[in-house]
């Protein structure tokens, strides 16, 4: 009877409760942190996958559709090897 009249009830209540809402709000945050930056690492690795064009192949592209002459594929192909352009 003494604890009915303290607010006893058998429950977690008094001091533990406040512990339990910043606990759950806490794993919330922690695995919606975690989802985030595992998402964003996926995707940046996923990104970066080998096996696409070089640059090289991508000028050449650009050559082979028209989108560039003659003279502007050679002094960029000479950049991309590391020469000056125009040489």
């Amino acid at each position: 009877m003494y604890e009915l009249a303290r607010g006893y009830h058998g429950g977690m209540h008094g001091g533990w409760s406040i512990w339990w809402v910043l606990g759950t709000i806490l794993f919330w945050a922690v695995l919606i942190t975690a989802a985030v930056l595992g998402g964003r690492w996926l995707l940046r690795n996923y990104r970066r996958q080998p096996g696409g064009p070089t640059p090289e192949q991508v000028l050449g592209d650009r050559f082979a559709r028209g989108e560039i002459d003659a003279e502007e594929y050679r002094d960029r192909l000479a950049v991309l090897r590391g020469g000056a352009p125009g040489a």
